[in-house]
């Protein structure tokens, strides 16, 4: 069987795991052949203008814009990075968690504003990068270079491979969404109002802003900041970085992606174990404002079903198949050194004999 043909080189669901550690039964390999590239120049000179646009929106964000802008700017942002992380990302590419249909309604919106293709249309692309990932099946495989992996797959045809295999790929629970369907079957209507003309009028109306400020920085600035830390995920995190939880894959744990991508850059981790809600192993707060997101809604109930992975698991896999960079697991760990554990603040401690 030629290497192109293997039918999986990634897990996408926990049921497809093979061995008690869930892993693949083999190595994944990471391969690209020498397909000839087919220009899409629509594509080339729309994101050539969105970026000099940007550039031009970054100089007013910081020279000319009035703070309201700037801060309704930034404010938007996080808007449209969780309708990506939170929404397409780990509840409808991943399945992650489940969500009542006001918390999916809030993620479509803020999915839209965000402009990067339907919920739908994400989700299936990003199935098939981590079923096929690092092959030609992938969308945007990460062996064909760092500026494919970023924008390149953006500007040319799909590969042969990624169409012949994408026709397998099992979609009935996203079309099964009655929300999923009405975006995707709307999408060239509000896509453009959500992301572009709100972000435009609403500065202008409510605190007098130029309609150039408002234009160029809430609107294009904004959305080529996004769209760029979005695509840092599929091209830095899977370039530098440890590799704690699976040394055999390109994807890494780069903490500066996940600062940027509200928790996205544990990407090792999310590719060994793709399923876990918090895409990370602790879920630190701090970097995975995700995580919160969904921990809020799961409070309150919107969010619900929410699926990691136990600590026994993720040592078990770290210990075959990292790299040996993983952290401590925890207090008492054989790694722990006894001048940490004497130095350690313990609040109201006591014997084991007193249990």
């Amino acid at each position: 069987m030629p290497p192109n043909s293997v039918d999986a080189n990634g897990i996408l669901f926990e049921s497809e795991a093979a061995t008690p550690d869930l892993a693949l039964p083999s190595v994944p390999i990471q391969q690209a052949d020498n397909y000839p590239r087919k220009y899409v120049w629509r594509n080339i000179i729309a994101f050539t203008y969105l970026h000099i646009a940007a550039l031009y929106g970054g100089y007013l964000f910081l020279f000319s814009a009035k703070w309201q802008t700037d801060i309704f700017a930034y404010v938007l942002y996080v808007m449209s990075g969780l309708g990506i992380t939170a929404g397409a990302h780990r509840l409808w590419a991943h399945k992650s968690y489940k969500a009542k249909w006001p918390l999916r309604l809030i993620l479509v919106f803020f999915n839209t504003l965000a402009f990067q293709d339907s919920a739908l249309d994400w989700a299936r692309d990003h199935r098939m990068h981590h079923k096929y990932s690092e092959t030609d099946a992938d969308p945007h495989n990460a062996t064909r270079g760092f500026f494919f992996s970023h924008i390149g797959w953006l500007l040319v045809r799909k590969h042969p491979e990624l169409k012949r295999k994408g026709k397998g790929l099992d979609l009935s629970d996203l079309y099964a969404d009655p929300i999923l369907r009405f975006q995707k079957k709307y999408y060239l209507l509000l896509m453009p109002i959500t992301c572009f003309v709100l972000p435009t009028i609403i500065p202008v109306y409510f605190w007098g802003e130029t309609y150039i400020n408002a234009y160029f920085v809430a609107a294009m600035f904004r959305y080529a900041f996004i769209l760029n830390v979005t695509w840092l995920v599929n091209s830095a995190a899977h370039k530098w970085g440890d590799k704690p939880y699976d040394k055999n894959i390109q994807p890494s744990e780069n903490i500066s992606v996940a600062v940027f991508a509200l928790g996205e850059g544990f990407h090792n981790y999310h590719h060994t174990f793709p399923w876990d809600y918090k895409t990370a192993e602790l879920g630190n707060n701090r970097l995975n404002f995700t995580t919160s997101f969904i921990n809020f809604f799961a409070k309150i109930g919107w969010a619900y079903d929410l699926k990691t992975v136990s600590d026994e698991i993720v040592k078990n896999r770290a210990l075959r198949t990292g790299d040996g960079t993983h952290h401590l697991w925890g207090w008492g760990d054989k790694d722990h050194s006894v001048e940490e554990m004497k130095a350690a603040i313990r609040i109201n401690p006591k014997d084991e004999k007193d249990d």
